[in-house]
């Protein structure tokens, strides 16, 4: 089952995917929450939802000319993991970490599928990296490895476009990864139950301008989403809505001779097998 956001009105608005079309929530279901985050927190049964939904004769809008919001335009918590891959450790000239190089994202850097990405004034040094988000559907804390997965709702897609001279300039790279319009995430949410255990074993690539800058395997994260998660509900309490962003292959720019930035009227793809594609156009900051 899918699912996305998308604007109506002014509005952001929850849908379920029905093929080419989208069904929004409230049409079909005038009770039902129109934020994703807001039906998992009040635990509504969204599989059994969006099943009546898809039976019933709401009306149906096109997938391709819907405007989309980001898939949870207001987030809980937004932890992602840097150096999750081997052969991006390597080309970052590290080894494998001994504990996840965890960093937050805010709201404001959030930005929907087919919107501009904001180039920033300040730096040509604005990168692409292709990742696999994974959103919370059930509260934990002190989760086992094998219980983990039983808190993830579903996966999407994620560009973590980091501004890299920013983000060197301290030890922590929260800075770096919070510029506004930075943070592409959706189209749709693809749940859980539909994907292989922990999304594992699905492509995952980064083309720019039709390139391949990235082609890997979401089988190649150094951690899991099960490990990730039952370590970080070792410190924290993982909710409904929060977000897990789980780090990105080799093939980065800034690892490249020369260095790959990204520039004004470039089209970045994010692709995960199974998932979707993710497009954002990149602009300069005015």
């Amino acid at each position: 089952m899918k699912f996305a956001t998308y604007i109506r009105q002014g509005a952001a608005r929850l849908a379920v995917v029905d093929g080419d079309a989208l069904i929004d929530l409230s049409d079909a279901s005038p009770d039902a929450p129109s934020d994703l985050r807001q039906a998992l927190l009040a635990g509504i049964d969204l599989h059994a939802l969006a099943g009546a939904v898809l039976r019933s004769d709401a009306p149906r809008l096109s997938l391709a000319k819907a405007e989309f919001a980001p898939l949870l335009p207001e987030p809980g918590k937004i932890v992602c993991l840097g150096l999750n891959y081997y052969d991006h450790a390597k080309e970052s000239g590290r080894e494998k970490p001994d504990y996840p190089w965890f960093f937050y994202r805010g709201a404001s850097s959030l930005l929907a599928h087919g919107k501009e990405a904001l180039r920033p004034k300040v730096s040509e040094r604005f990168d692409y990296e292709a990742e696999l988000a994974v959103v919370i559907g059930t509260r934990g804390k002190h989760v086992s490895q094998d219980a983990a997965l039983d808190l993830v709702f579903g996966y999407t897609c994620f560009n973590d476009m980091s501004v890299r001279d920013y983000q060197k300039r301290t030890p922590q790279w929260t800075i770096g990864k919070n510029f506004d319009a930075t943070g592409g995430f959706g189209p749709v949410l693809v749940t859980a139950d539909t994907l292989p255990a922990g999304a594992s074993g699905l492509p995952i690539q980064c083309r720019v301008n039709g390139r391949i800058m990235q082609d890997a395997n979401t089988e190649d994260m150094i951690w899991s989403v099960a490990e990730t998660i039952s370590l970080l509900t070792e410190c924290l309490t993982l909710e409904p809505g929060d977000v897990i962003v789980m780090g990105t292959p080799a093939g980065v720019g800034q690892s490249r001779t020369p260095p790959a930035w990204m520039k004004a009227g470039d089209r970045v793809e994010v692709e995960i097998g199974d998932i979707g594609v993710l497009v954002n156009t990149i602009v300069d900051e005015v």
